[in-house]
């Protein structure tokens, strides 16, 4: 989102739409980074959030994407 001052002291408002890194159903390798505050594992893409539940940090798994949202996604590991 752009946010440009205009005359009078408003600010109008531009939408940048970002094209998703992903897509549901991709099977994926990514390290878990961080943990999420309902303490599913965390990895970015690109800056797009992926939550892996059941994971922890500094772990290497392969996962599926099971949900894919605007701006995070839902993985579950894969064997």
């Amino acid at each position: 989102m752009v946010h440009r001052r205009v005359r009078g002291g408003h600010f109008k408002t531009k939408h940048v739409e970002k094209q998703c890194p992903v897509e549901l159903g991709d099977e994926l390798e990514v390290n878990i980074t961080d943990v999420c505050p309902s303490g599913d594992g965390m990895s970015k893409i690109q800056g797009y959030v992926i939550m892996v539940p059941k994971a922890k940090p500094r772990d290497r798994v392969r996962i599926k994407l099971t949900q894919v949202g605007e701006k995070a996604a839902i993985g579950e590991i894969i064997k």
